[in-house]
């Protein structure tokens, strides 16, 4: 019965993007909903489950080095607690992680994170009479509250993108029915989430799968006029999802964030085609340009791939040019990962790590300069700022509707308790980082 699980602890340390933290919420919900305690301290708990990423090489070793560190814990080592290694490492490399990780107790991969009270249940002798402790999805008022909160509207890729894991390990595209996104949203709101920020790896597909097509512009239009005073912000959007219908709907509800986070990935028509990709400098331009006409105030975000395989110096100078161009707000930086399994593992004109790692900075660089100056011009201006939390200064801190959690720095305010929306002038900004005054 679930009454034998009382007392028991289990603690997720969890790797890698926005999407992996909305898995470990849910196995963590699941967990308390059947009767399991959510520890803070990995090293106390009876169970700690690592959420694993492996999208590049550089996140799979993190993600090894985190099993690791727990597996060194004198709880983990001595047999009183167990590990559980979770997520996308055991989705892409299957049975061949027993035997490299023998000092996890089980492996869950994605596919199979809604097991997770039963694999936790069986490393711990819990036994549950049938429909005991059944691992929904309700609120459960011990949950931690979240002034901003991410909630997964589809999962896995179609694109099959040729430098990309994704669908090897999240399988085929999905999505999830709009009244459990509906669920999901009120259940933040519930908990006292003032944002909520839509993910998935291609949000801008949501609902074509349907027997019954929907769109990602009536599933928003939808979240906020249900959710009025909530903010909204979707994020991963590929070029081929920014449709008119979103860019409207989007331009016409105050409370849904003017932000587009498009992954371009690249400028030059030759490198998308052997990405596996469409798209060109000239169409990305006509893209950004038409957003910026629509909705001036835009705020723009892209992620760009330098060194892929085959790339000529003419082709990362179009980049670069493309980068100056497009001159938008925020760009986050990879050097190419050769990943095996992918399509470009194999392929012809591979770079050196040096030169990649050249490549990407010289992008960063300049990404760096514009965006700084793009953030610059925003003295003097209002915004409304969602306070987030206190510096140990005490000083308040929240982001504004240009900043997205985790990835745009924050605004420094001088007033505002947690989850308050304060109206605030910007007096200065350091790079990504602005500051201002409450006026209101």
């Amino acid at each position: 019965m679930s009454a034998l699980s009382q007392g028991k602890s289990v603690a997720f340390v969890t790797m890698g993007c926005a999407k992996n933290e909305v898995d470990s919420d849910h196995m963590a919900l699941r967990l308390r909903n059947a009767g399991y305690f959510i520890a803070d301290d990995p090293e106390q708990a009876d169970v700690v489950v690592v959420n694993t990423c492996c999208f590049i090489q550089a996140a799979t070793e993190e993600s090894i080095e985190a099993i690791l560190e727990v597996a060194g814990y004198e709880s983990i080592a001595s047999g009183a607690s167990r590990l559980v290694v979770a997520g996308c490492m055991p989705a892409r490399y299957g049975a061949d992680l027993e035997g490299e990780l023998p000092e996890a107790s089980s492996f869950v991969p994605c596919a199979s994170e809604e097991s997770i009270v039963e694999v936790v249940d069986g490393m711990l002798g819990v036994e549950r009479l049938p429909g005991d402790g059944a691992a929904v999805l309700v609120g459960a008022g011990t949950e931690e509250a979240k002034v901003s909160a991410y909630v997964k509207i589809s999962d896995g890729c179609d694109r099959f993108c040729a430098y990309c894991t994704i669908p090897y390990i999240r399988g085929r595209y999905h999505s999830f029915s709009e009244q459990d996104i509906i669920a999901e949203v009120q259940r933040n709101v519930d908990l006292g989430a003032r944002e909520i920020v839509l993910i998935a790896q291609d949000t801008g597909r949501w609902g074509q799968d349907f027997e019954e097509p929907s769109s990602l512009a009536q599933l928003m239009a939808n979240l906020a006029e249900r959710f009025e005073g909530t903010w909204f912000r979707v994020m991963y959007i590929q070029p081929e999802g920014v449709t008119d219908d979103l860019v409207e709907c989007v331009a016409s509800h105050d409370n849904i964030c003017s932000y587009f986070d498009i992954p371009f990935q690249h400028a030059n028509e030759r490198v998308l085609r052997s990405m596996n990709r469409r798209g060109s400098a000239h169409s990305f331009l006509e893209l950004v340009s038409t957003i910026r006409e629509r909705i001036p105030d835009v705020t723009l975000r892209t992620t760009l791939i330098a060194g892929y395989p085959g790339e000529t110096e003419e082709e990362f100078e179009e980049l670069l040019d493309f980068i100056e161009e497009a001159d938008l707000d925020y760009v986050g930086v990879f050097a190419y990962s050769r990943e095996e399994g992918t399509r470009s593992y194999d392929l012809d004109g591979q770079i050196d790590e040096e030169e990649k790692v050249r490549r990407a900075q010289a992008v960063r660089d300049l990404a760096d300069t514009l965006s700084s100056a793009r953030i610059a011009r925003r003295v003097g201006s209002t915004a409304d700022v969602v306070v987030c939390g206190f510096e140990e200064d005490g000083q308040p801190f929240g982001r504004a509707m240009c900043q997205a959690p985790d990835v745009d720095g924050v605004t420094y305010v001088d007033g505002g308790e947690v989850g308050d929306v304060v109206t605030v002038r910007i007096e200065d900004t350091l790079f990504y980082e602005m500051e201002g005054s409450v006026i209101g």
